[in-house]
């Protein structure tokens, strides 16, 4: 059985009158509607859905942040310790005291036979002159600066009713003779805990680090005891 060929222009048009005919069914099917305002859709159907105006129901590329791991008793976390400090001081002091000093004795008495006579002074009145004159001068500078910068691992100890963590630390490199020993002791909140898994020193409270050397680089530079016992009663 053969059927007839239809011409492509034809049938090219045909689709197009196929599509716009369920086209305007689907129009005429469907509700009045007035065109939103809103780029992210009708208020009125966000309020009926109940659905909060945030980032993470209208932007296609957000991304939920990692919730924070749960802290639990003996789990370990790092420490970043930064601590800088300065101190400048300046004092400077001018002191200048000067004072006079004139007396004579004019009258006197001498006792005799248990009696008090006039004793007249025949080599002339006895005198007392004095000057005094005391200055001084003093002027002081000081300027410190501090700086500790390290990382260490510390465990959780204790973790107290209110949800707040104590953390004690310790580490110790031994080099040869040389011993760096560093203790790091302090109370921090849960929500301090950064995602990594670390804590900055500067959320922490009652914050005590304890740092000592020994060997032969301490040595170089310590005080003898005699320099410490001078130091400690400023005898001069």
């Amino acid at each position: 059985m053969c059927y007839p060929r239809m011409p492509l222009e034809s049938v090219a048009r045909f689709g197009s009158a196929f599509l716009a005919g369920c086209l305007a069914l689907v129009t005429l099917a469907a509700p009045a509607r007035a065109q939103s305002s809103s780029f992210y859709g009708d208020p009125a159907d966000r309020a009926a859905a109940r659905t909060p105006m945030t980032l993470a129901n209208v932007s296609w590329t957000y991304t939920a942040p990692t919730p924070p791991r749960e802290i639990k008793l003996n789990d370990i976390v790092t420490v970043i310790v930064d601590y800088k400090s300065q101190v400048i001081s300046e004092g400077e002091i001018d002191r200048k005291k000067k004072s006079n000093f004139q007396a004579a004795l004019s009258d006197w008495i001498l006792i005799k036979n248990w009696k008090m006579i006039p004793d007249p002074q025949n080599a002339g009145d006895p005198k007392i002159t004095g000057k005094w004159d005391n200055k001084f001068r003093g002027e002081g500078s000081l300027e410190t600066r501090d700086a500790m910068e390290f990382k260490i691992a510390c465990s959780v100890v204790d973790i107290r009713p209110n949800g707040l963590m104590v953390i004690e630390g310790r580490r110790s490199i031994r080099n040869n003779e040389d011993v760096w020993e560093i203790a790091l002791t302090g109370v921090v909140r849960p929500e301090d805990v950064l995602t990594n898994n670390t804590i900055l020193s500067e959320n922490i409270d009652k914050l005590r680090i304890d740092k000592r050397e020994i060997g032969s680089v301490r040595d170089a530079y310590r005080r003898g005891m005699l320099m410490r016992v001078l130091d400690t009663y400023q005898l001069f």
